[in-house]
């Protein structure tokens, strides 16, 4: 309490309380709007995780797979906007031969502010074909992407989670080709 009324006294406690209340939100779930969705239909809904769980490997949407060399697959299971002026794309990463597979460097793009920082997806990039526009990882003010870094390889069979985030294309772009280095490229819907 001492911290909290050595300065500014009432209004730090308010915005604390707000702080508290505020993380006290709905737990991670979120609408099924809110997400872009593939266009696949069936006629069963799936059922519902319990409130506050997060799904399962095998239970996230996958709005599209592209293979890429060496067994390695990227399932991107998002392309979301924000309110900032950003589209965050996350997935995973995912090993399918049997044996480890070394992460390629040329994932991280040719430009030399980007390659200085190691092994990432900082090659990715998004190219709207109707604006005439590509939009590349953004990054941080040391150059480094912001995107998943320090990869280094997968065994057989493993995978990990990523993200890319770019600055998001016009409210009127509907989709764009999603491009990574080594992957065959893929058109991501957007919302």
């Amino acid at each position: 309490m001492n911290v909290l009324y050595a300065r500014g006294g009432l209004i730090t406690l308010v915005a604390a309380a707000s702080l508290m209340v505020a993380g006290c939100g709905d737990g991670g779930a979120t609408s099924k709007t809110d997400k872009p969705t593939a266009s696949v239909s069936t006629s069963q809904e799936p059922e519902k995780a319990p409130e506050g769980s997060q799904p399962s490997e095998d239970e996230q949407e996958k709005l599209v797979v592209l293979k890429g060399t060496k067994g390695l697959e990227l399932e991107v299971n998002s392309a979301e906007r924000d309110a900032g002026g950003f589209l965050t794309v996350k997935g995973r990463l995912r090993n399918t031969s049997d044996k480890a597979t070394i992460i390629p460097a040329q994932l991280s793009g040719d430009e030399t502010e980007v390659v200085k920082h190691g092994n990432s997806l900082g090659g990715a990039t998004l190219v709207d074909g109707i604006g005439k526009k590509r939009y590349y990882v953004l990054r941080d003010t040391d150059g480094r992407p912001l995107t998943t870094s320090a990869l280094d390889s997968l065994g057989p069979g493993k995978s990990t989670a990523v993200f890319m985030q770019f600055p998001a294309p016009p409210a009127a772009t509907t989709e764009v080709s999603f491009q990574l280095p080594t992957f065959e490229p893929a058109t991501l819907k957007l919302s």
